[in-house]
């Protein structure tokens, strides 16, 4: 027992008795200082001074010590009392007490109950409830409580009847409820666009500060990019957009130059530094975030509201970084919207695709035959059934001149070694141990792996990789063209008719990708091989319209003016490139050019196709025949009579060159009543004849050139002035050239002056027309007339009329000066396009002389 008591004494000793806590600290302005105590310091300012002068963290350090105990010990002991003294205050109770708020009691008078209680007025707290306008306040007082206990003591009757007041109070704040619901809806969606507004300044805020923070160093603050990424998921489509474009700036300045390559799993056994680790965790994290990126515009792009701005950042992804890795998502979102309805989401995917066809040194061209091969499937995907656009921008592709020859015929081309010196360096050869085989075969494998790794690395690409690309990119673009080729033949032939019976092959007619697809056709034509050469040129002249007329095959041709004008071009073009290797009869292709031109019309058919179909078939070919040249100048002069001027000009300039080369055909500007001196086959003029051979041109007089001279365009009327006047001279002579242009240049630069002219007439026809511009004319009767006053002043009258004739002067004034300025406009125009030309053909005679050096 003894023992027992001294260890309950000995606990009581050792247990720690904390000071009590200090006074709670107050703010200066919460210290209420009055009169006299300023007084009592004024009066004892040493006092003052010397509690001033007093060391309060000492003194605190010291009241709130502990004897024979270490100061962290103390602390520990405070922070258990203060967790008790919370844990305590939350599993007390609340009262419901808490929310009345307590009067002074000083300030409120008390009530006496029957029961002799003393009873303090208590005011409850003022409650925000939406039931009557917005804000009411409820409030009750303590007091009346007791005041209806005494009369619920005194009067049992009447508390009842409060009761039902009470009742009849609750049915009619029911009934106000939905006025005050409706207020509140009012009052948060107000609430709601401030919090938005606020919510856009403080991302943009936000993004602009990580995007500096990206720029600066991207290495050390490459976790940001979740952040961003997180941003775009907002539901705020602002805030959305703006993270897109805030990600799309950092990716263009963060993304490297290379294509990060995944690690095997030996790499990633191997122990790294750390600034490889660093690396590595950079490259992995930019990696990742691209993704997520382009996985977030990609499931934009099939919404309306961010379509255009999704598109926009993908194209530029493409543009700026075509070497870096998904590239292949990002080229098929950019072919599938190559036909978009959207001109301007089609005309984004059309420049970012030329451009990443022509600057093929930030990829190697590898993303060029990915490109051509994607567009390939999209055609044959949709049947042929695009816009034009998708396949315009094959134009933009690039070959090198020795595409077309192999490996074979290079190492032809360099020297053979003598025969009988490489039979003597055979033996030579001394016999090789296998160690030293194992050691060449190590060697030469490091030596190819290295080779590997500068080719990945570097941008040049090795000649016989860059033939082989270039090889694959080409056999991809001519599929697509003579798949093109093929739907327009089966569309083209919908019906026919093979001995009385209709065969029916396509019911859809539409062909939207044969134009560009020809022009395609003709720029590349030098690359086509010569297998396909007989095949292609038998397909043109189906599509151009001709018919065999001893057959009874009917076709019933679907195709445009342009669209076969474009297809003789071809085959001239293709014809011409390879002259040696093809022996075709081109007679077919020069029938259709001469029943196309009566086909013709300005405002449906294309007058440059046209042009530039006079251009190479009569302008560039060889020299004609007299006959079919014959027919084709009377046939041009009746075209130039019936047509604007730019086809005129492009006409004239035709038939002057086709008299210049045939001098004999010089008799048909004749004047005789007999027509022609030359005799053919057929004696009288056909002007509907099909064929040029039977038209009888030769008897024929170029009557039209006489009323062409009253043109009234100066260019045309001078040209056919220029042409009669060959009539005077020896066939041997040629008149006085005035244009030295072929058919499409005079066409181009006659449609360009009207062009200005007509903006020209605009502008004056709309200034006419609001100085015309007044009330509706009415007819009056002449009793109406009669019955008016129509005595006005000479004078008035005659200021009138000279003001009215000063305007019209000065209009037609103003006529004359702008027409001049439209003149010298296009004179400079023209001037400026003549020395480009004649630069250009400077440049290529220049290339022409280095290459024959």
């Amino acid at each position: 027992m003894g023992k027992s008591s001294g260890s309950k004494n000995k606990k009581k000793k050792d247990r720690v008795i904390l000071p009590p806590q200090l006074p709670p600290e107050l703010d200066d302005d919460e210290v209420v200082v009055s009169d006299e105590d300023l007084e009592f310091f004024g009066a004892n300012d040493a006092h003052a001074r010397a509690l001033a002068s007093l060391d309060r963290k000492s003194i605190d350090s010291y009241v709130t010590r502990v004897a024979h105990h270490v100061g962290d010990e103390v602390e520990r002991l405070y922070e258990e009392r203060e967790r008790r003294r919370k844990a305590a205050e939350a599993l007390r109770p609340k009262k419901d007490d808490d929310a009345d708020l307590e009067v002074d009691r000083v300030d409120a008078l008390p009530v006496k109950t029957l029961q002799g209680e003393l009873v303090y007025n208590n005011a409850k707290k003022a409650r925000f409830d939406d039931s009557s306008n917005g804000v009411e306040t409820k409030s009750e007082d303590r007091g009346a409580n007791a005041k209806q206990t005494l009369q619920r003591g005194e009067r049992k009757s009447k508390s009842k009847s409060k009761k039902g007041d009470d009742k009849l109070q609750n049915d009619h704040a029911h009934t106000e409820a939905p006025n005050g619901k409706l207020q509140s809806k009012v009052l948060e969606e107000v609430k709601e666009e401030l919090s938005a507004e606020e919510l856009f300044e403080k991302k943009k805020a936000q993004l602009a500060e990580i995007g500096m923070s990206m720029l600066e160093d991207p290495e050390a603050n490459i976790r940001s990019l979740n952040d961003m990424l997180h941003i775009c998921n907002e539901k705020d489509q602002k805030v959305v957009k703006l993270g897109l474009m805030s990600l799309l700036a950092v990716f263009r300045d963060i993304i490297p130059s290379y294509r990060i390559r995944q690690l095997t799993d030996k790499e990633l056994a191997v122990e790294v530094s750390k600034d490889v680790k660093k690396m590595r965790y950079y490259e992995y994290t930019l990696l990742r975030s691209y993704k997520a990126y382009l996985q977030k515009l990609i499931s934009l792009e099939k919404q309306p509201t961010f379509h255009t701005l999704a598109v926009r950042c993908i194209c530029t992804l493409l543009d700026t970084a075509p070497h870096f890795n998904f590239r292949e998502s990002i080229l098929a979102s950019v072919v599938k919207n190559l036909s978009s309805p959207d001109d301007a989401v089609r005309k984004m995917c059309c420049e970012t695709i030329k451009s990443l066809f022509i600057d093929e040194g930030k990829h190697r061209g590898e993303a060029t035959i990915e490109a051509v091969r994607l567009i390939a499937d999209h055609v044959k995907l949709n049947d042929c059934q695009l816009h034009p656009d998708s396949i315009e921008v094959f134009l933009s592709l690039r070959f090198d001149e020795d595409i077309g020859k192999d490996d074979s015929e290079e190492e032809k081309g360099k020297p053979k070694k003598n025969k009988r010196r490489q039979n003597q360096e055979v033996p030579k050869q001394l016999p090789v141990s296998d160690k030293k085989k194992a050691k060449q075969e190590l060697i030469s494998k490091a030596r190819e792996e290295v080779d590997a790794e500068l080719r990945a690395v570097s941008f040049t690409l090795d000649p016989k990789e860059r033939r082989r690309i270039q090889k694959e990119t080409l056999s991809s673009l001519f599929e697509t063209y003579f798949r093109i080729l093929k739907h327009s033949m089966h569309t083209n032939s919908s019906h026919y008719t093979i001995r009385g019976k209709v065969i029916n092959v396509s019911s859809d007619g539409s062909h939207p990708l044969l134009a560009p697809c020809l022009e395609g056709l003709g720029k590349f034509s030098h690359l086509i091989d010569l297998d396909f050469m007989g095949e292609l040129v038998a397909c043109l002249k189906k599509l151009s319209g001709y018919t065999d007329h001893y057959s009874e095959i009917l076709h019933d041709n679907t195709l445009s003016v342009s669209e076969r004008l474009q297809c003789c071009i071809v085959a001239f073009k293709v014809w011409r490139t390879n002259l040696e290797a093809l022996n075709v009869d081109l007679q077919d292709f020069f029938v259709q050019l001469f029943n196309l031109i009566l086909e013709y019309r300005p405002d449906r058919d294309r007058g440059e196709v046209l042009a530039d179909a006079l251009k190479t078939l009569l302008w560039e070919g060889k020299q004609q025949d007299m006959i079919r040249a014959a027919a084709f100048i009377k046939r041009l002069a009746t075209f130039a009579l019936s047509f604007g001027s730019a086809e005129a000009m492009a006409a004239l300039i035709t038939l002057k060159h086709l008299l210049q080369r045939n001098s004999k055909c010089r008799n048909m500007l004749e004047n005789d009543s007999g027509g022609g001196s030359l005799s053919c086959l057929v004696a009288k003029y056909d002007p509907e004849a099909k064929d040029p051979y039977l038209s009888g041109a030769l008897a024929s007089v170029l009557w039209e050139l006489s009323l062409l001279q009253k043109h009234y365009d100066s260019s045309v009327s001078s040209m056919a002035s220029n042409i009669l006047s060959m009539a005077n001279l020896n066939p041997t002579q040629n008149p006085v050239p005035i244009s030295n242009a072929n058919p499409l240049e005079a066409y181009r630069d006659l449609s360009m002056e009207q062009e200005l002219s007509k903006s020209a007439n605009k502008v004056l026809q709309l200034k006419c027309k609001k100085m015309r511009r007044g009330k509706e004319f009415v007819a009056l009767s002449p009793s109406v007339l009669q019955g008016s006053d129509c005595i006005a002043n000479g004078d008035e009258l005659k200021g009138k009329l000279q003001n009215h004739f000063a305007v019209l002067r000065g209009i037609s004034e103003n006529e004359r000066l702008r027409a001049e300025l439209n003149h010298t406009l296009s004179s400079i125009n023209l001037y400026k396009e003549y020395k480009k030309q004649k630069k250009s053909a400077k440049t290529k005679s220049g290339k022409k002389k280095i290459v024959r050096a």
